[in-house]
C-alpha cells in the first residue's frame, strides 16, 4: 500500500495546524511522526487514515499500484489511539469476537490465542469498563497490530503503559508489524525509535515544505 500527501494543510477556524505537508509512505517501511504535544501529530495521522479531510492539498491512496477511493481505505487499515473508544459493556472475549467479524486476526489466530498474547488472564470475562487505562491500551494495540491490515496507524502507542507494557508493545511490533505500512505518531522515542524515516510536524507550522 502507498499513501501520497501533496501539499496538505489543515485549519481549524482561523488557525493553521499544519501547512504544506508533502510526503510519501509505502509498504514495508516504518515511519514516525514526531513533535511536541498539540503540534498536529494526531491531525496528520487522521488525515493519512482518510478519516479527516485536508483543508488544502490532497491525499491519494494506492493498493497494488491502483488508486483507491478514500471511502474504501478503512477496509485496509487498523488504527489505535488513546482517544478511540472501546465498547465498554462488552467483555474481553465479546469485544474480540465482535472485532473479528470485521477484521480477521493474522495467521488465522484464534480468539483464545489472541487473549494469550494480550497477557490479561484474569480479564477474559470482565467487562471492558472495569479495565484499567493500561489494560484498555493493551487491548487497542493488540487489536490494531494483530489484525490483518495493509496500513497500521498508531497514535501515542505507549500511553498509559507501564515499563512491562512498553516492552510488550515493542515485542508485538517486532512480531506482527512487518510487511505492512506502519506510521506512528508520538513524542516519545521509545514508541518509534525503530522507524527508519521521520517527519517532524513543527517543520510544517509556517508553510515549510519537506518530503518525508
Amino acid at each position: 500500500m502507498r499513501v501520497e500527501a501533496e501539499n496538505i494543510s489543515k485549519r481549524y477556524r482561523y488557525e493553521w495546524v499544519l501547512k504544506n505537508v508533502t510526503a510519501s509512505f509505502s509498504s514495508h517501511h516504518q515511519y514516525a511522526i514526531s513533535g511536541p504535544n498539540g503540534s498536529g501529530k494526531s491531525t496528520l495521522l487522521r488525515m493519512l487514515s482518510g478519516h479527516l479531510t485536508p483543508s488544502e492539498g490532497k491525499i491519494s491512496f494506492f493498493q497494488q499500484g491502483k488508486k483507491m477511493d478514500v471511502g474504501d481505505v478503512y477496509t485496509h487499515l487498523t488504527f489505535a489511539a488513546p482517544y478511540i473508544d472501546l465498547i465498554e459493556t462488552f467483555t474481553l472475549r465479546e469485544i474480540i469476537q465482535f472485532h473479528t467479524k470485521f477484521k480477521k486476526l493474522q495467521n488465522q489466530m484464534s480468539v483464545s490465542d489472541f487473549m494469550d498474547i494480550l497477557a490479561l488472564p484474569k480479564a477474559k470475562n470482565k467487562q471492558v469498563r472495569h479495565f484499567s487505562s493500561g489494560m484498555k491500551q493493551r487491548l487497542k494495540l493488540g487489536l490494531a497490530i494483530c489484525s490483518e491490515s495493509d496500513l497500521l496507524l498508531l497514535d501515542e502507542p505507549t500511553s498509559n503503559l507501564d515499563q512491562q507494557g512498553i516492552q510488550w508493545y515493542r515485542n508485538l511490533v517486532d512480531q506482527f508489524a512487518h510487511n505492512r505500512l506502519l506510521i506512528i505518531a508520538s513524542n516519545a522515542d521509545v514508541d518509534f525509535d525503530f522507524c527508519s524515516q521521520r517527519i517532524v510536524v513543527t517543520d510544517y507550522k509556517k508553510g515549510k515544505s519537506k518530503r518525508g
